[in-house]
């Protein structure tokens, strides 16, 4: 059973790697050549950005909470 595991998973990775090596062009590629690469970068960025003060105004509203909370007990 252990050889059949090792000859299948050597056969997995073995398959893998010749797929990876197609001589298609990657989609960063494409993009960059037609100068759209920073337009998905904005976005990205903006959606972190948006990510971060979202998190950190949930922050402050849970503080003021927890603060509200306490004073009560």
């Amino acid at each position: 059973m252990t050889r059949f595991t090792t000859t299948f998973l050597l056969l997995a990775f073995s398959l893998g790697s010749l797929l990876a090596q197609s001589a298609a062009e990657p989609p960063a590629d494409f993009l960059r050549s037609i100068g759209k690469i920073y337009v998905v970068v904005a976005v990205i960025v903006v959606v972190f950005l948006g990510l971060v003060f979202y998190l950190w105004s949930l922050d402050r509203k849970l503080t003021v909470l927890e603060k509200q909370i306490e004073d009560h007990v």
